[in-house]
């Protein structure tokens, strides 16, 4: 008896004509119908990622798509580096895929202005108002509203219904109306005008056209699409960040000479050149040379990390100390980097798309007012009253329901919430992040850059007995001032900034690995690690011996001084925590959130650091690849988790995090993926952010309940066929106005205290 094994396979697919969330989850629910497929759809990044069985055909998964209405296709290969000069080009690309809809909304701005303005002011309706009217908002019905149009006969071909719906079949539904009463009504008469009239009566509508709607809504809901769609072309920034911050050329050693090539043309093999204050092009090996390397933007490892032949290497990271020479063992999408970009995109296929809450409400409300205008139709038809006054009031109906206020209700609060962020240092990237602002009930802290600085700083002095603490710092900083490693760079800077001017070192050497050696004002000194004096013979008396411990036991870096033979000073090197974090971690508590430490940092300099600023649960020594699962395992358990990162190794967790708060002195790769970016490097505003977004977020809510709230309460009246025009004009003005107030109240948001 033989089993056969169903083998699947990974395929992503580009997805093209997607209007809202509404659509992705469409498709997402198609492709998911197919046998032995499981898909995600997103919306932000307009791509899906398709898990099949080999019985399905790519093929069929791209059929199954368009069969839903959109374009599905295999995506480029892309490349494992940024061309030079590649970042403008793709700016000139997303410009040019934003160029349409911005005509379409400066178009409907400026022809819808002076018809509302002719609707709404008796005062400017001259003799054929109402024809000039018909001539500016024409264009605005046809060629502006056309993406709402499309959209909807897309909803309809497969039996939905969303806001486009609801937004093309009101302006088309007023437009109409329009027509026929300036074509075969009395509307079209000279010297036709909208008195300012506030009376509830019975009107066959023949003198009654609605340009203004039709225009004005078609106005202000482009407006709120461009902006989202601005912000949502930022959503694929991310990976392009992370790719690009590799070296872009390389110094590769051929036949004994040294040449400069892109970094893309590098094959495993090759060796290349690294010069102190160089990015590795490439993940490889070290064949000779030794240095010291940062690798904190991509690991988080606060202490530099020191490398010798044999030792393998990461690309993107920072060569701080002597020169090397690297054989590549992988290249292009093979490298770590790669790798990291990768998990940056899966975290954002898997994210949820949150379908718009006017989505939600439209997939129910739209079929409803179709049906009540139907029935408004065959009511008053088979009530025996005229074919102008039931079509009338079936009409009004639809006009009724066109949402004027609807369309101002996201825009207008995301526009001064935004605002208002901004002026606070918070960068709020789109409507979409704020639900998960409300659900958050953890919040994952990343270390370096985050909590702590991100750079090395001399914290203690612990001098000897009898020794003095300035002279220590002289000697000790001239030494270091000498050395290009980053440690000796904190040692020398708090030195100067603590005793002074710093004198000229001489006969100065460097030790690898150990640490350095000089003669200071006469003084044959010595600083490094106590292997270094142990080599000269020196041992630290006890008390340095103990302060060396405890330091040791805090996870801080320790560095020993001595001079003529003796010890003189132990020094205490450490990523110090920022003075705002322990209050930061408070307001986030305050606001109903569990603060986790995670960090690639050893156990006990996390514990140290979590300590100090109060937090409880610590996760440490974790690669970036880790942090994402750390960041699933945590959502596994049921919660709703809000990350805070700054560096390469943050942006896949950043991505996969229900909220992703980005610091703005981080890098762009981190800056990119988060949903939220805070501009200063100051923890606080994190717990501002998560305020501001919870209030910008119950405004989008009282908005869009008000304005619905509006439609409800007058369509009765219009199904009844006693909606006066002004009336209607009169009520959607006052909607309107409402929730632009509404909205501006957010300009009152402060920061605490």
């Amino acid at each position: 008896m033989t089993t056969t094994v169903s083998q699947t396979a990974e395929v992503e697919l580009a997805i093209g004509g997607m209007t809202c969330a509404s659509c992705a989850a469409r498709i997402e629910k198609k492709l998911n119908r197919l046998e032995g497929v499981e898909a995600t759809v997103n919306y932000a990044t307009e791509k899906a990622k398709v898990t099949h069985s080999e019985s399905v055909a790519v093929e069929e998964l791209i059929a199954t798509v368009e069969a839903t209405g959109y374009t599905a296709a295999l995506p480029p290969p892309a490349r494992a580096e940024a061309p030079a000069g590649g970042s403008a080009k793709r700016a000139d690309e997303e410009a040019d895929e934003l160029r349409p809809l911005r005509q379409r909304l400066v178009t409907a701005v400026i022809l819808a202005a002076p018809v509302i303005a002719m609707a709404m002011v008796p005062a400017l309706q001259f003799e054929y108002w109402q024809w000039l009217s018909l001539t500016l908002a024409a264009p605005v019905v046809t060629y502006s509203a056309w993406p709402f149009h499309r959209a909807a006969w897309k909803n309809a071909q497969h039996g939905a219904a969303t806001m486009d719906t609801l937004i093309s079949v009101g302006t088309s539904a007023a437009f109409a109306w329009s027509l026929w009463a300036l074509f075969f009504g009395s509307a079209g008469t000279p010297g036709m005008t909208h008195p300012f009239e506030l009376t509830i009566a019975r009107t066959d509508g023949a003198g009654n056209i609605y340009l203004e709607a039709a225009a004005g809504v078609t106005a202000f809901i482009l407006a709120g699409r461009y902006f989202e769609s601005r912000s949502k072309r930022r959503a694929g920034a991310a990976l392009r960040a992370l790719l690009e911050l590799g070296a872009k050329e390389v110094t590769v050693l051929r036949d004994g000479r040294e040449e400069l090539i892109p970094t893309d043309s590098l094959s495993v093999g090759d060796r290349f050149v690294v010069r102190p204050g160089e990015k590795i092009a490439t993940d490889g090996t070290i064949v000779e040379g030794t240095s010291a390397l940062d690798t904190s933007m991509l690991t988080g490892e606060s202490v530099p990390v020191e490398v010798r032949p044999g030792d393998s290497v990461t690309g993107a990271t920072l060569n701080a100390g002597g020169r090397l020479v690297v054989e590549a063992t992988r290249v292009g999408a093979d490298t770590r980097l790669a790798r990291m970009a990768r998990l940056v995109e899966d975290a954002q296929n898997g994210k949820a798309a949150a379908q718009r809450l006017a989505d939600k409400i439209s997939a129910v409300f739209v079929p409803a007012v179709i049906a009540l205008a139907f029935g408004t139709l065959g009511f008053w038809l088979g009530n025996g009253s005229g074919l102008t006054a039931a079509f009338t009031a079936a009409v009004a109906v639809l006009i009724i329901a066109c949402p004027c206020a609807l369309g101002l209700a996201t825009p207008t609060a995301l526009m001064v919430g935004t605002g208002r962020g901004a002026q606070l240092g918070i960068l709020i990237k789109g409507p979409e992040v704020l639900e998960t602002t409300r659900k958050a009930d953890t919040v994952v802290l990343d270390k370096t850059g985050t909590v702590t600085t991100g750079q090395m700083t001399l914290l203690k002095v612990h001098a000897a007995e009898g020794e003095d603490e300035a002279e220590v710092l002289r000697l000790a900083g001239a030494l270091e001032h000498a050395s290009e490693h980053p440690i000796a760079k904190a040692v020398a800077t708090g030195a100067a900034e603590r005793a002074g001017a710093l004198p000229v070192a001489e006969d100065f050497a460097n030790q690898p690995g150990l640490g350095v050696q000089g003669v200071v004002e006469g003084h044959a000194v010595l600083v490094g690690r106590e292997k270094l004096l142990s080599e000269w013979s020196i041992e630290l008396p006890a008390e340095l011996e103990d302060a060396r411990a405890e330091a040791e036991a805090a996870g801080r870096t320790v560095i020993a001084v001595a001079w003529d033979g003796a010890a003189r000073a132990v020094l205490e090197v450490a990523d110090a925590v920022k003075d705002t974090s322990a209050e930061a971690v408070r307001r986030l508590r305050a606001l109903g959130l569990t603060p986790v430490l995670l960090t690639g940092d050893n156990t006990a300099v996390a514990e140290a650091v979590a300590s100090e600023v109060g937090i409880d649960e610590v996760i440490a020594e974790v690669m970036p690849e880790e942090k994402v699962e750390v960041v699933k395992r945590l959502q596994g358990e049921g919660r709703s988790v809000a990350m805070v990162g700054d560096g390469v190794n943050d942006a896949a967790a950043l991505a996969q995090a229900d909220l992703g708060l980005a610091m703005g002195t981080g890098t762009d790769a981190a800056i990119e993926a988060g949903d939220l970016t805070l501009v200063r490097g100051d923890l606080r505003v994190a717990a501002d952010a998560i305020r501001l977004s919870r209030k910008t977020l119950g405004t989008i809510k009282s908005n869009l309940f008000w304005a619905f709230a509006y439609n409800v309460a007058a369509l009765p009246l219009a199904a009844a066929g006693l909606l006066n025009p002004m009336i209607a004009g009169a009520a959607m003005a006052f909607s309107s106005v409402f929730v632009v107030g509404n909205s501006l109240r957010l300009r009152n948001f402060r920061a605490a205290g």
